[in-house]
């Protein structure tokens, strides 16, 4: 299973992508430079229970620590991993 990433500058999304498919995605939009923003989280049915949501957070923390940017997660999914993942907390954002 491959993590995929996409970026335009404003938006973007990690995802996994099998056959021309999108089984999961994680979408984020950027605010200012050093802000990125979950909006969404999707994962198939027919890989729920596999942790594919949780690697996806994963993924874009690790992002954030080598880019050197905040996160806030608006995606109620996102935002419980953060919550249960006290590890990711120098990456999230606060006011």
């Amino acid at each position: 299973m491959n993590i995929q990433h996409e970026d335009n500058g404003k938006k973007g999304r990690f995802f996994i992508n099998e056959n021309g498919v999108d089984l999961a995605q994680m979408v984020y939009i950027w605010s200012g430079s050093k802000l990125l923003i979950i909006e969404h989280t999707e994962v198939d049915e027919s890989l729920k229970g596999q942790g594919v949501g949780n690697k996806l957070v994963a993924t874009i923390v690790d992002w954030a620590r080598e880019a050197d940017f905040k996160i806030l997660p608006l995606c109620p999914f996102a935002k419980a991993v953060f919550t249960r993942n006290t590890e990711y907390a120098d990456v999230l954002f606060s006011k």
